[in-house]
């Protein structure tokens, strides 16, 4: 499951809990690397988190059930 900043807040108090760099980081890269997967994308995402290999980056890079039927879908749609 992704991490999400909606999560955080627990709907019934209002109030915000679970929050971590860490959390926010994943939030922020996860996010990043949806709006551009591209290798430049991941070069520059990459960078800006400070990784020395790409792999790590990589780890990111997470697709969701409802992606990945889409995708299976379209492969197969012809």
């Amino acid at each position: 499951e992704r991490a999400g900043l909606p999560d955080l807040v627990n709907p019934e108090t209002g109030k915000v809990h679970g929050v971590s760099p860490h959390r926010l980081r994943d939030a922020f890269a996860t996010h990043a690397i949806k709006l551009n997967d591209s290798g430049d994308g991941l070069r520059m995402l990459q960078e800006q988190l400070g990784h020395a290999n790409i792999g790590t980056t990589m780890r990111y890079r997470k697709v969701a059930g409802k992606e990945l039927k889409e995708w299976y879908r379209k492969l197969w749609e012809e």
